[in-house]
């Protein structure tokens, strides 16, 4: 399965401990990385197609986070940038 760029970087972003949320309220997303600072949401098309391709998933009303079918998926590197 191909993945874009930006797909590529959110999902490295999240295999390395980060996390997103959604609020429901205003359909406003937030991203962060493992250490609790803020990165550049992705837009939400972006993340509803990673959400429809199961790569990213909630648990129990949780942040969004990797699933083990997105880390199969995203390639391996040293850095995202």
């Amino acid at each position: 399965m191909d993945i874009s760029r930006a797909e590529q970087r959110i999902l490295h972003l999240l295999a390395q401990g980060g996390w997103i949320e959604f609020n429901r309220h205003n359909n406003a997303l937030a991203c962060y990385t493992r250490e609790g600072y803020g990165y550049s949401p992705p837009c939400l098309m972006l993340f509803r197609k990673m959400k429809y391709r199961k790569l990213i998933a909630s648990k129990q009303g949780g942040p969004y986070r990797i699933t083990r079918f997105g880390l199969r998926i995203v390639r391996a590197q040293m850095n995202n940038r």
